[in-house]
């Protein structure tokens, strides 16, 4: 049996200390806090591309939305009281934070003694990338199931004085033309078409040019990038690195482009294979089980459990082959920002190691519909689903 003794304690240098008190470990925590962070910015695009609230003291935020009225000529001496029917129309949408999302490991102190590399800094990474493609795959699916929707400001008034005031819904695009075919969503002149239709669309929709992006799987990303020589989608002088990156360098139609693995896509989640290549892309061989047919999206009904938005259900999206959005088109509701925690004192004592905890709590869907294109292959595009107002929970 071991023995210890604090008499003469020795004048230890915690460098793990803030300022040489309180916790031992207060700097190694933001460390890795740090490297969990930058893993989930570095690998999230939705965040910064929808509109984002934070919310405190409640379980889900209202969004309201206002419709348009009418003008007219005033007469004479007549009396100006407002309208008689109570126009502009006003209709709110809810936005339910769903429940905590977590991805976690558990470090064993002497593994990490051992170890020739940064345990921490490399687990944090990869926890944050898991909570960044959950995050965005909840916000994709939520905008593409906006594309589907009609507005939720149908009419003002009631009874006799019911007026129709039907604001413009969402837009769904077809890539190639006629029943089409699902190769289509590769081939680049049909995607130019298909992102000239849509933007005329949001013109007439009269949605803000600002904030209008696209959002294709990296195939079609690079189908598109090869034909830049012939139809002028990007400047001239941006070169190399900048065109390759996928970040919103190229444009068409003042859309900025962008390149996602977590976009639904025929089915998947950024990808569909096919075994010889003779219609789709051929697989590229040794693709493990995080891509191609083991990336078949889930079910995200609400009657999953810890969802409690409706981000549609695995059969919702075969068809759908990127996105076409501006920044109103989509709400992401933040009750608990991304961050880490990690075990210390007693409980590490005990385990000899730490939990290393990644976490987040959001919940995200459609706001205005109008601002919301879903490109699809085929002629088959995806049926509504979802669609009860305020609360948005019905639906199969």
């Amino acid at each position: 049996m071991a023995f210890q003794s604090s008499a003469n304690p020795a004048g230890l240098t915690r460098v793990g200390q803030n300022n040489g008190t309180g916790d031992a470990r207060a700097l190694y925590l933001k460390l890795f806090s740090g490297e969990m962070f930058k893993g989930f910015q570095n690998n999230t695009i939705a965040r910064d591309l929808v509109m984002r609230r934070t919310l405190t003291n409640g379980k889900s935020l209202q969004f309201i939305y206002t419709g348009r009225t009418t003008a007219e000529y005033h007469t004479p001496g007549n009396s100006i009281l407002g309208d008689t029917v109570g126009r502009p129309p006003v209709a709110e949408k809810t936005i339910t934070v769903d429940d905590l999302l977590i991805s976690s490991a558990f470090l064993y102190d002497l593994d990490e003694v051992l170890s020739h590399y940064d345990m921490r800094s490399e687990i944090s990474r990869k926890i944050g990338y898991a909570l960044a493609e959950k995050y965005d795959r909840l916000i994709f699916r939520a905008i593409a199931k906006g594309a589907r929707q009609a507005s939720p400001v149908q009419s003002v008034g009631s009874g006799n004085d019911l007026v129709s005031m039907e604001e413009p819904g969402g837009t769904q695009v077809q890539v190639g033309s006629g029943t089409g075919a699902l190769e289509d969503a590769f081939d680049a002149a049909k995607l130019v078409t298909a992102f000239y239709d849509a933007a005329a669309a949001l013109d007439e929709k009269g949605v803000s040019q600002d904030g209008r992006v696209g959002v294709l799987n990296p195939r079609q990303y690079y189908s598109l990038i090869q034909q830049v020589g012939d139809n002028g989608l990007v400047n001239r002088d941006v070169q190399g690195q900048s065109l390759q990156s996928g970040n919103g360098v190229i444009e068409i139609a003042g859309i900025k482009i962008f390149k996602s693995m977590n976009i639904p896509f025929l089915g998947n989640y950024g990808v569909k294979y096919s075994a010889d290549g003779a219609t789709l892309p051929k697989t590229p061989g040794n693709t493990g089980d995080f891509v191609g047919s083991d990336t078949e999206l889930e079910d995200g009904r609400p009657s999953v459990t810890g969802i409690n938005n409706h981000y549609g259900n695995v059969d919702h999206f075969d068809t759908s082959c990127g996105l076409i959005f501006q920044r109103e088109a989509a709400g992401c509701v933040e009750a608990i920002a991304p961050q880490v925690q990690v075990t210390s004192g007693d409980v590490s004592t005990i385990y000899q190691g730490d939990v290393i905890l990644g976490r987040l709590a959001m919940g995200a869907d459609f706001l205005n519909p109008a601002c919301a294109v879903e490109l699809h292959a085929t002629s088959t595009a995806g049926s509504a689903f979802g669609t009860t107002y305020p609360a948005n929970t019905a639906g199969t």
